[in-house]
């Protein structure tokens, strides 16, 4: 099932992207005025920018709601209980302490003279 969400998803990728490709931007209607062919398409002058611009909103749908498909097939099914339920299981029962760590390494010696900060320079 993942798989064939997977396809469904980068075609309707490649799809978004050649249709973006063959839509005219804003500034493209000034050069029509003047015959620079955009009049003599299959769709018509503006039946084109309508076909063009429905067909990427329904492909940009379908690329949203396959995103959504492969987050949610790609989780992890867990038999879990929660959050709460793996805090309690590793939780220290009452009445127990944890040990303290010993420690890496060994405290320096005390300095017989005394802190440095309390002595006075000669």
């Amino acid at each position: 099932m993942e798989s064939i969400v997977l396809v469904l998803h980068v075609i309707a990728g490649i799809a978004i992207i050649v249709l973006v490709l063959l839509q005219h931007g804003k500034g493209a209607d000034m050069g029509a005025a003047f015959g620079s062919g955009s009049a003599g398409s299959l769709f018509g002058s503006s039946g084109a920018a309508n076909f063009l611009s429905r067909s990427t909103a329904v492909l940009a749908t379908v690329f949203f709601a396959s995103s959504l498909g492969l987050a949610f097939l790609s989780t992890p099914k867990s038999k879990s209980g929660g959050v709460t339920e793996s805090i309690t299981k590793s939780a220290v029962p009452a009445g127990t302490a944890p040990a303290a760590p010993a420690p890496a390494v060994p405290a320096p010696a005390a300095d017989p003279t005394g802190p440095k900060s309390q002595q006075i320079p000669k």
